[in-house]
């Protein structure tokens, strides 16, 4: 790991089952987190009973950095699968980064790199011809690997069924 990473070298783990919950909405923001191995949702209870899923932070992915200057979570944190993340003090994470500036630097350009694709994939999202959409999508990241294309229906908003209908007609 390179960067702000290495800020959660030495510090707590917590493991968590499928369906843990790490915090929950509304609770007092007091850790920073760093997510070691598994994935864990942020999401967001809606007044229905269902809930909407805001982000899932994978291994080597911070996990609700957004609130790392608010009073309280916006969402609730929950396991998806097996994993373990490293929990830093919010006021110890701060301190890192005033006293490693390649540190914050380097957290500015995994967010940068990280607002460029989420705003890439909104642009591709509105489309609305699921053919418009793989064609964005494949401009932008190319031909993916052989096992991968369903990672792709998920990132352009399609059911695999379409987007594997989609790819039947181009080799037609």
């Amino acid at each position: 790991m390179s960067g702000w990473q290495h800020i959660f070298d030495e510090v707590q783990l917590r493991t968590l089952e499928p369906g843990e919950v790490l915090f929950r909405r509304e609770d007092r923001i007091k850790s920073m987190y760093f997510v070691r191995s598994g994935e864990v949702a942020l999401e967001r209870p809606l007044t229905d009973g269902t809930s909407l899923t805001l982000h899932c932070a994978k291994a080597g992915s911070a996990l609700a950095e957004a609130s790392l200057f608010a009073d309280t979570y916006h969402c609730d944190a929950v396991a998806r699968t097996p994993s373990q993340v490293a929990v830093i003090r919010r006021e110890d994470f701060l301190s890192a980064l005033k006293d490693r500036p390649a540190a914050t630097l380097s957290l500015i350009e995994t967010h940068a790199r990280e607002l460029q694709a989420q705003r890439s994939r909104i642009e591709i999202m509105r489309l609305r011809r699921v053919s418009d959409r793989l064609d964005a999508w494949l401009d932008i990241h190319g031909t993916p690997a052989k096992g991968e294309w369903i990672r792709v229906a998920d990132q352009i908003g399609v059911s695999p069924p379409a987007l594997y209908r989609e790819l039947a007609l181009r080799r037609r």
